[in-house]
């Protein structure tokens, strides 16, 4: 069973600041959900959030021993992660993807309306761009402020403020009337040579 993100303790940070591979298995366990449902939140796609939870752990364990405790460690990977996304987002391979079909996650049968909503909402939000997906998880899930978002994009606060408004009223639009958008739920295309 994963160890909870509250759970995790100083002495396992600090092993892993030492190089010990278990506290790196016992990070990677405690954070590696979190990571991964920032990054699919983000980016739209599960392979590209396995790919980003995958370089984010990478750098965690390469550059632990850099924290230096002024925020919590889990916070503190959690910015990584948001970072890769948008470092991914802001390059080519963003605007270079082919639609593929999104073959998620089932819900439970003794959950569908509420698997319903969440698969509308999913849908929806697959529908906006990539910046727009990142404002509205940062601002509204993460509880980043508009100046943070500004400035993680390398943008002014009122991008940010204009794109989420944008992507808020695009999402009324689409839970009203169901999407007909390509998600971008789908993969780099790779040039072959």
């Amino acid at each position: 069973m994963a160890r909870a993100i509250s759970q995790l303790d100083s002495s396992v940070v600090a092993r892993a600041q030492r190089g010990d591979r278990q506290a790196h298995a016992d990070l990677y366990e405690a954070l590696a959900p979190m990571i991964f449902t920032i990054a699919r939140r983000i980016l739209a796609v599960n392979a590209l959030a396995e790919d980003i939870l995958q370089e984010t752990f990478v750098e965690v364990i390469r550059k632990a021993g850099t924290f230096r405790g002024d925020v919590e460690f889990a916070a503190w990977v959690k910015r990584i992660a948001i970072n890769k996304c948008l470092m991914y987002l802001r390059s080519g391979w963003s605007s270079r993807r082919i639609a593929t079909d999104n073959i998620d996650s089932i819900a439970p049968a003794s959950a569908v309306n509420q698997a319903d909503e969440q698969i509308a909402l999913q849908t929806a939000l697959d529908c906006l761009s990539g910046t727009a997906r990142a404002v509205v998880w940062l601002h509204d899930v993460e509880g980043y402020t508009h100046r943070e978002i500004g400035r993680l994009m390398g943008r002014t606060t009122s991008f940010s403020k204009s794109q989420l408004a944008r992507a808020h009223e695009r999402l009324r639009d689409l839970l009203t009337e169901p999407p007909e958008c390509e998600a971008p739920l789908c993969t780099p295309v790779l040039k072959t040579y």
